[in-house]
């Protein structure tokens, strides 16, 4: 059986065992190491299960992962999540559709300090949904604002897709990080601006708060130092070059961790939940890690990733042309696949294609995690969605996906933007 034979097959394979519901890095692991033994021999394939496996969970880099999820685990167990939505809505809160504004704006604020889509909806949905309907705000925008603004634990750094796309293609986790942040801004900024045409178009759908006074609002700023603080400390840190990206980890884990102590917001049931659940958290990551490096040495062996830069680069249809293949590819793939997941599977076959076209690396990266919200809140999967659902019980899915469609259709302006003008993602990072 000819190469591309067995790594057709081999894709074939995945995909049946990822419909099968088989965990997605067992899957790839599987699928690597049986076409790897296939084409060159038992014995290679078991050596590199074990080399792969040590040298990925002893790798320093790596530890840049574990580390900013623990500071996310503690910056919401010291409840910085509702100072923000506070502080925001003493703020916006006064004008049509306030608390929408403000959630998205306490959404920015803590995923500075989470890095995590996921944590963040799950976040906010315990947070910010009581008080939305507290006001008839109704469900589907509620959640449809609350599923877009958990899309910004991904975008505004730390962010966890980002270091993964950074270990894998080998960038600067750090000026990946500080490439984010205005389009992060971007994002908050459209976001607000559809809030507030949706409240325009239908006056009576979304009611206002209660004005607050200047006393009040100078008086929540105070209890937001703590996210300034560390987010000013962490990334401030890289910027000016005083952090790699993984010492600035353990720096914002320590800070947050610290901070929670000193403020009385961490008893030992809570630091032992933190450290519960980022272990299994980078447990899970770690495994995908490992199937995906093992899968890579299958597609190396059968020159995969060479075959299709080849093969997109010959068919004439110029740079952007390809590139809109591959976004369109990543669009469709979101529909079915888990964020991390679809990263570190595809990203490994498409990046020499990127490189080959002669596009700027770090900027693909935020091209490509910008694609990947979508697919945190795009049907039929929509991880954020079925996140909002468990913790929200009594609304539907399809109440969710209908409040989500106008915040879809922002982020696909916001996408040909970036795509449109580069230099949102690289200015940053080029006075590094």
């Amino acid at each position: 059986m000819s190469a591309d034979l067995v790594a057709i097959l081999g894709f074939v394979t995945l995909f049946v065992l990822m419909l099968l519901r088989v965990p997605v890095g067992m899957a790839m692991g599987l699928v690597g190491v049986s076409g790897f033994a296939y084409l060159v021999g038992g014995g290679p394939a078991l050596k590199i299960v074990g080399h792969t496996t040590m040298r990925t969970v002893t790798d320093y880099n790596f530890a840049v992962i574990p580390l900013f999820l623990l500071m996310g685990a503690f910056a919401t167990t010291s409840g910085m999540s509702r100072e923000l939505f506070r502080a925001a809505n003493t703020f916006v809160g006064h004008l049509r559709g306030g608390l929408g504004i403000a959630t998205i704006a306490a959404c920015g604020g803590f995923s500075a300090i989470c890095g995590s889509s996921v944590a963040t909806a799950a976040t906010f949905s315990k947070v910010a949904y009581p008080e939305m309907r507290r006001f008839n705000y109704p469900q589907s925008f509620a959640t449809g604002v609350i599923a877009a603004g958990g899309t910004l634990g991904i975008m505004i750094p730390p962010s966890t897709v980002l270091a993964v796309y950074g270990l894998i293609t080998e960038q600067d986790v750090g000026k990946l990080f500080v490439a984010g942040i205005v389009p992060g801004i971007l994002a908050v900024i459209m976001y607000i601006v559809t809030i507030s045409i949706i409240g325009a178009a239908r006056p009576g759908h979304l009611p206002a708060g209660p004005r607050h006074t200047w006393k009040e609002r100078l008086a929540s700023l105070r209890d937001v130092w703590a996210t300034v603080l560390l987010f000013a400390f962490v990334i401030g840190g890289i910027y000016g070059g005083v952090f790699t990206a993984t010492e600035a980890a353990g720096a914002g884990a320590g800070g947050a961790f610290i901070i929670g102590l000193l403020r009385g917001r961490l008893s030992r049931a809570d630091i032992l939940a933190a450290l519960l659940e980022t272990t299994r958290t980078t447990a899970a990551i770690f495994t995908i890690l490992i199937g995906a490096l093992l899968f890579g040495y299958f597609l190396t062996i059968t020159q995969t990733p060479q075959k299709v830069t080849e093969f997109l680069t010959g068919t004439g249809l110029g740079s952007y042309g390809i590139l809109g293949i591959i976004l369109l590819m990543y669009l469709v793939l979101g529909c079915l696949m888990d964020a991390l997941a679809m990263i570190i599977l595809t990203v490994p076959i498409i990046f020499p294609v990127i490189k080959a076209l002669g596009f700027d690396p770090i900027w693909f990266g935020i091209i490509i995690v910008m694609t990947v919200e979508l697919g945190l809140i795009h049907p039929p999967v929509g991880m954020n969605i079925f996140v909002i659902k468990s913790v929200i019980e009594d609304v539907k899915i399809s109440t969710i996906f209908y409040g989500v469609l106008p915040f879809i259709i922002t982020d696909l302006i916001r996408l040909a933007i970036l795509v449109a003008f580069p230099i949102i993602a690289t200015w940053l990072p080029s006075h590094m």
